[in-house]
């Protein structure tokens, strides 16, 4: 079970900053200052993985790499990898509370290029020679991914952005004559992209460290399923669902209910669980080693598709006519644990739960989330209202798939917000947001988040992600100057009142 504490969810991407997007540079380390000020000991993030299309950290081209978004520009001009002139008059975005992410694609992966260039054509120097080294040893540490993802993002690149399955079929399925001619054609991209992957993680580590070291600790966070068109799904093919083409058999998503009458079709491609078991499950313990060295505890998002998953005929445009099928449930978690040792895991187990689901959290040991987001429904008692809260629990106003509290709030029928009132014992509607927090920070439950959203009390306006929604999300960012001291003290207080 994990210590009482409370914490703040904000992606890197939503900190402040002078281009066009959060980034792992001063203004994260600032973040972990206030979260110092706070008296705050978790900072929570979303997935870290590089984003495709519709920009979303749940569907990365790769769960172990990194997002070259996040690469900070200052401190490589400290590095001397990049000059201040070359970052002058560049536009990455009109909008500095939104992320552009069409202007900093554009904008930001020549300046890397640049960046690898300057380091290639640098004259042997001390410096130099202390970065290569460090990036020596950042390739051979890493190459049980390292190779296969810069691999694929470089042939993806080579093939002007076509997903893997539409490359030609000897690339597409790795025959080892092909894997070499390409690799020929490529190897100076290849490189490049191992380059980049080791900036991100050189500042990330710097920012975790810097973290660790005040007392806060970092969640990240693993979307179950890996996206179609992913690293991960091109070189590990035999521990999916795929034919002989590699075509999935059947997809993830999940059936219909009272939000979807459709349910939701989320394509992502199914584990081929029996030949991971014959495995022993070694792509699943690399990942969570993978994610434990760079986040101090993991959110495992959609946990009840370890029990069970709902599985989708490829083809279909809905998820009408899925099955459920048996995940490995406690055999992955004690697989992982016979290697890994005590896991520092929070389930996801949001949404409808059957006795197998709760069955396999309380197995594992892992906490489950509360989100107070669903607790005030005036016509139905539920096991998201505080009172009824074990310890082993994390307690959430909210994630990046609720409205903010105060959006919620202003959309609420009259009754549900009179019991929101009513159960927080609030005396004004400007402060419900406050009155919340403070309803999960007296909590028993072992951990408390709010969203950064929550803390400022801000509207919909700040929702970071609407599901279902095709574009416009993941773009929301924190204006320069709103993170204050009084707003810090504030957090403190109420911190130190609940013991936590």
């Amino acid at each position: 079970m994990f210590e009482r504490s409370s914490g703040i969810l904000l992606h890197p991407t939503s900190l402040p900053g002078k281009y066009g997007i959060g980034t792992l540079g001063k203004e994260a380390f600032a973040f972990v200052d206030f979260l110092k000020k706070s008296n705050q000991k978790l900072w929570q993030i979303f997935p870290l993985g590089p984003t495709g299309y519709g920009d979303s950290p749940y569907q990365s081209f790769s769960t172990f790499a990194g997002n070259p978004y996040l690469i900070d520009f200052d401190l490589l001009v400290e590095e001397n990898l990049l000059s201040q002139s070359d970052l002058e008059g560049i536009p990455f975005g009109e909008n500095p509370e939104n992320v552009d992410y069409g202007a900093i694609y554009n904008q930001k992966y020549p300046l890397l290029r640049k960046v690898y260039e300057n380091y290639k054509n640098t004259k042997e120097n001390k410096e130099r020679e202390e970065l290569k080294h460090l990036f020596e040893e950042f390739k051979v540490h890493n190459q049980s991914w390292l190779n296969d993802f810069a691999m694929y993002i470089s042939l993806k690149n080579h093939f002007n952005g076509l997903p893997w399955n539409e490359w030609p079929e000897d690339i597409k399925s790795r025959q080892p004559e092909a894997m070499e001619k390409y690799y020929e054609i490529i190897k100076e991209e290849v490189e490049y992209q191992k380059f980049i992957q080791f900036l991100f993680f050189k500042q990330w580590n710097a920012v975790k460290k810097y973290a660790n070291e005040n007392g806060v600790k970092i969640i990240g966070d693993i979307p179950i399923f890996v996206a179609a068109d992913s690293s991960d799904a091109w070189a590990n093919p035999e521990i999916f669902l795929f034919d002989e083409e590699r075509k999935p058999v059947k997809v993830a998503g999940v059936p219909p209910d009272y939000f979807s009458a459709t349910g939701q079709l989320w394509g992502n491609p199914l584990y081929n669980w029996d030949k991971l078991k014959e495995l022993n499950y070694k792509w699943w313990i690399d990942r969570v080693r993978a994610n434990l060295s760079t986040c101090d505890i993991i959110r495992i998002d959609h946990f009840r598709g370890f029990d069970e998953y709902w599985a989708v005929p490829y083809g279909d445009k809905t998820a009408e006519n899925g099955t459920w099928c048996p995940g490995p449930r406690i055999d992955l978690f004690n697989a992982i644990k016979n290697e890994l040792g005590t896991l520092p895991i929070i389930a996801e187990d949001l949404g409808t739960m059957t006795q197998g689901v709760i069955d396999l959290r309380e197995a594992t040991g892992f906490p489950g989330m509360k989100i107070l987001g669903f607790a005030f429904d005036s016509k139905e008692e539920n096991d998201y209202l505080p009172h009824t809260y074990t310890k082993n629990c994390v307690v959430y106003t909210g994630t990046h798939d609720n409205d903010t509290l105060i959006g919620w709030f202003t959309k609420a029928n009259e009754d549900d917000k009179q019991f929101a009132r009513d159960y927080l014992n609030s005396r004004s509607d400007d402060e419900i947001h406050w009155d919340a927090i403070r309803g999960a920070w007296s909590s028993v439950a072992s951990m408390a988040i709010a969203p950064i959203q929550d803390f400022l009390g801000l509207g919909s306006e700040a929702r970071i992600n609407t599901p279902g929604l095709a574009s416009g999300n993941w773009q929301w960012r924190l204006k320069e100057g709103v993170l204050t001291d009084e707003l810090a003290e504030r957090i403190a207080k109420l911190t130190k009142v609940y013991s936590r």
